[in-house]
């Protein structure tokens, strides 16, 4: 598969993921006990976990900071936020795919879930089968980004100078697996390029790897970036989504400037272990969507770079199913080893 055609399979992942729909949505729902009793007991009768598998400062844990005091206030009981990183994300899945179905300890994480399955020999954790999708949260463009001090005010000036690199130009991210890692590595097979990747623990973290010197260019998604690009301190030379964002009107997309089907996105999912009645998924998601729903909270997020999609079990459930084998496709093609 050439690159420019992997690029128009990421490109068309709604499309795709509107395609397989329901029959995805029910095969993965049939996991949860979708005919299940309800729980013995009254839930929640404790505190609620949402494992977040990233350290703190990136955009999975803001959009999980930003969920839990709604959710708590609304089910009674502490909703708290729990970091677990490493592996790439993998550790903490990999707990939540672990615990009790009981809907006391959830997930709120992102596309990284569905990339590496096919990144990790073993990851620890199935995306399929060993959850229960409960809705999407959010999404945002990736954004190539280089410090104002470097020289490169545009993706023509980013491929000349890494042309122009020795051994290849140094370019952070926020880790292996990431979908800024792997949009990085689509630029680079669709340039022609080389590029050094230099893997972060968050985004947080590459941010300020950008913001130290340590690396002139790097690839994020766009909220964890989008405060200092704001104020100056960071240049985005373009966003990866399909239309401008509206408060960077300046920042033109990959589409704009002439790649035709560079398109991707970080998006944060809500899951719970596979086996959770029915009943607590679905609470969960209506709470979600009255907690994103709220004008307060809507427009903190929209400021912050994120694109709202609280939508229920079955959107989620198609978009695991849609973009595990497309990511797949990119690894192969990229040449990335399993780990």
């Amino acid at each position: 598969m050439k690159a420019a055609s992997m690029s128009r399979g990421i490109g068309a992942m709604s499309h795709l993921r509107r395609r397989l729909g329901r029959r995805a949505a029910f095969a993965l729902l049939a996991g949860t006990g979708a005919a299940a009793a309800q729980p013995a007991t009254p839930w929640p009768s404790r505190a609620i976990r949402l494992v977040v598998p990233f350290a703190p400062g990136g955009p999975t844990d803001v959009m999980a900071r930003v969920l839990a005091p709604g959710l708590g206030a609304a089910l009674g009981q502490p909703v708290v936020v729990d970091n677990r990183p490493g592996g790439g994300g993998n550790i903490g899945v990999a707990h939540v795919a672990r615990s009790a179905p009981d809907g006391t300890t959830l997930l709120v994480t992102s596309t990284g879930f569905v990339v590496n399955p096919s990144l990790f020999r073993n990851p620890g954790y199935d995306p399929v089968q060993d959850f229960a999708p409960i809705s999407e949260l959010g999404a945002s463009p990736n954004v190539i980004l280089a410090r104002p001090d470097s020289g490169i005010g545009s993706i023509a000036e980013l491929v000349e100078r890494a042309r122009a690199t020795p051994g290849g130009l140094n370019l952070a991210n926020p880790g292996t697996g990431s979908t800024p890692h792997l949009t990085a590595e689509l630029l680079r097979l669709r340039a022609g390029i080389p590029f050094v990747q230099i893997p972060h623990n968050s985004a947080a973290l590459a941010v300020q790897s950008l913001l130290s010197g340590t690396t002139a260019v790097g690839v994020t998604a766009l909220p964890p970036a989008h405060a200092q690009i704001k104020a100056g301190t960071l240049r985005a030379l373009a966003l990866t989504g399909e239309t401008r964002w509206p408060d960077l009107p300046e920042v033109p997309t990959m589409l704009e400037i002439g790649w035709p089907g560079f398109v991707s996105e970080t998006f944060q999912g809500f899951l719970a272990p596979a086996g959770t009645p029915a009943p607590i998924i679905l609470r969960l998601a209506r709470e979600a969507a009255a907690v994103l729903g709220d004008p307060a909270v809507r427009a903190r997020l929209l400021a912050a770079g994120f694109a709202l999609r609280a939508n229920g079990p079955e959107p989620l459930a198609a978009r695991i199913a849609a973009e595990v084998p497309l990511w797949r496709a990119l690894i192969d093609q990229a040449g990335l080893q399993r780990e």
